[in-house]
Formats: C-alpha cells, sequence, structure tokens
C-alpha cells in the first residue's frame, strides 16, 4: 500500500488511451506530427491566452531548459531553499544555463516570502564583480505540499517585474493547486504575473509528458535549439503531445488531482496531532516518531522519511489512482497510532 509518490502511479486509461491513437498510423517526426502541432491552440484556450509550448520528457528538463533560455551564465535565479531545482535536480539548471547561481531564500511552508525577496534585491550590488539578478523561480504546489494564492504569486512577480526579473513557475503538481485554489489556470500563472511555466502531466496520470509553456513567446529565444542540445527534442513527439491534449482537453487533470487531494485530506484528518502542517494538495506531512513509523511499514504501508535523521517526520504522497481500501485502511493505522 503505496503512499511513497504520484511518480509511482499507473498511466490514467484517457491519457493511454490518447498514446494509443497515436500509434494508429506513421506520421511525421520531431514535432511536425498534428498533435504537437496543436499544442499551442490547446494550451492556448485552457490558459485563455496566446501561449507557445514545447514537448518534454522530464520535469527536471523542463526546468532547467527554460530558466537557461531566461538566464544568462553570470545571472542569479532567486528560489526558496527548498525548491526542487535548488535541492533536487542534481545541479540541472546551472549546467544547461552554463553557469546561473541558484540562491535560496526562506519562507514557510516552502514559500518564497515576498519580504525575504525584496531584502535579496535590494541587497544585490550591481558591481561586475558579482552575478547579476535575472530572475526568481518558484514551485505550485511546494516542495511541503502548500499552494501559493493568486495574490502571493502577483506580489513576487511585481518585486521581480520592477527590476527586470523574469518569473518562472514549476508546476509539477499544478493541477493540485488548481483543484484547492478552484481558481482557473490564468489566475496563477500570466495574470498574477509569471513568464514560463514548467507544466506537469507526469505526476497526475501522464507517461513523460511534460511541456514548457511560455506566456510571453518573445521569450522563447533560442529555446528550441537549447531542447535539442540538451537531448529533449523527442522523435516520436507525439505521444507526449497526445496526452497533453487529452490531459487538458477532457479536464482529466482535474478529476485526477480532485482524487488526490481528497484522499490526502482523509489521511491529513487521521494523523491527529502528528500533523506538522495544513493539507493543501496532495502531500501530507506527519512526526509519528521512528517507533510510529515503523508500526506502519510492518502493516504494509509505504512511504518516505522526512527531516533529518531521527526525526520521526514522514512525507505521505497520494495519485489520481490511490484505491479508497487503501486509504481506508492508512487511516485506521494512523488514528491507532494516535489512541494506541
Amino acid at each position: 500500500m503505496r503512499f511513497c509518490s504520484d511518480n509511482n502511479a499507473t498511466v490514467c486509461p484517457e491519457l493511454l488511451g490518447a498514446i494509443h491513437e497515436a500509434n494508429a498510423r506513421a506520421t511525421p517526426s520531431y514535432g511536425d506530427d498534428c498533435w504537437t502541432q496543436a499544442l499551442g491552440e490547446a494550451f492556448g484556450r485552457f490558459f485563455d491566452a496566446p501561449v507557445a509550448v514545447f514537448p518534454v520528457a522530464t520535469g527536471t528538463a523542463a526546468n532547467a531548459l527554460a530558466l537557461a533560455t531566461l538566464v544568462p551564465p553570470y545571472g542569479a535565479v532567486y528560489a526558496h531553499g527548498e525548491a526542487h531545482v535548488v535541492s533536487g535536480e542534481c545541479g540541472a539548471p546551472e549546467f544547461f544555463s552554463g553557469g546561473l547561481r541558484l540562491v535560496s531564500l526562506t519562507g514557510a511552508g516552502a514559500k518564497l516570502d515576498a519580504p525575504a525577496l525584496e531584502r535579496a534585491l535590494e541587497s544585490m550590488s550591481p558591481s561586475v564583480h558579482t552575478v547579476q539578478p535575472a530572475a526568481v523561480t518558484i514551485t505550485q504546489t511546494t516542495e511541503l505540499g502548500q499552494v501559493y494564492r493568486p495574490a502571493e504569486i502577483a506580489a513576487l512577480t511585481r518585486l521581480a517585474h520592477a527590476r527586470r526579473l523574469y518569473v518562472h513557475m514549476d508546476g509539477a503538481r499544478i493541477a493540485n493547486a488548481l483543484v484547492a485554489l478552484g481558481c482557473s489556470p490564468a489566475e496563477i500563472t500570466w495574470q498574477a504575473g509569471v513568464d514560463v511555466l514548467s507544466f506537469g502531466a507526469t505526476k497526475n496520470g501522464g507517461l513523460a509528458a511534460e511541456a514548457v509553456v511560455f506566456f510571453r513567446p518573445e521569450l522563447v529565444r533560442d529555446f528550441e535549439l537549447r531542447r535539442k542540445r540538451a537531448g529533449h527534442l523527442l522523435s516520436k513527439a507525439r505521444y507526449a503531445s497526445a496526452q497533453l491534449l487529452a490531459y487538458v482537453a477532457d479536464d482529466v487533470w482535474r478529476r485526477n488531482a480532485g482524487h488526490a487531494n481528497a484522499v490526502a485530506k482523509q489521511i491529513g484528518d487521521a494523523c491527529g496531532t502528528a500533523l506538522l502542517g495544513p493539507v493543501e494538495s496532495n502531500q501530507v506531512f506527519v512526526r509519528l516518531g521512528e517507533s510510529g513509523k515503523a508500526r506502519l511499514r510492518a502493516e504494509g504501508f509505504e512511504f518516505y522519511d522526512w527531516g533529518a535523521n531521527g526525526s520521526g517526520e514522514a512525507r505521505f504522497v497520494t495519485s489520481w489512482d490511490q484505491d479508497p481500501a487503501d486509504v481506508a485502511s492508512f487511516c485506521r493505522a494512523l488514528k491507532a497510532l494516535q489512541h494506541p
């Protein structure tokens, strides 16, 4: 009974069906197929704005190539210290940009804090001896499962744009955020000031289906060349593109994320005082103690440890295909820990 990661989940039937449809015949390669060519229009409807869309295979590639396109080798990118680009991408943004520097900042819930960003920007010297501020990146949802509200995003983007910095959003779990907020895709992206988005579908029912979405097409610049050089110009791009089209056209994203969020809330409610913070998406963070974690694992539940060694903390992540029976069993086990 797995609660480790939404990367463990299966591919949902609608997206498997889209792959099957794209597999019916030979078709032009390297993005010249009808599915990839339709992405711009479909995502334009989804976001209610003109966009340029480029499929890639992984979220790391989406983040690294987006930032490399926006930021010169001598540029600084401001991010929360727990952001995936900082802690989980093995230096990919630095590598693909040829040397950008990630500047780690603080904020509760792994959210970038606007006052902290303002202080960092004010303290950065324009001297030729320092890296130059170039972009801000935020993660939606955050690595602690928290959700940026539109006003929070707008506060950060105003600070960035006032200093001519670009704003990138890592949207690996953007569907979970949209469901949690009940807002439109536009409200937490371009309307709030986001320039470029890494759009994730893999964690929510897709198969190697990610994309980079430019809300300002003039920023595309050399992205296509960077994507090719990085090995992410997919020869059979139609399989990723067909999934992305089905994902946004038929509200698959909403249904899948809705289920994941709902069962995470059930689990959070069962955690009682062990819960470390509010459950806003499909991630739950708890402090159960080492013995509590051992009891759960002995009963067949799988999850990742979190925090420092010996902290007794854990992370549970729910998926679009989480079995309600497994969730019910998990909730009973968690309640039993609270009331032995």
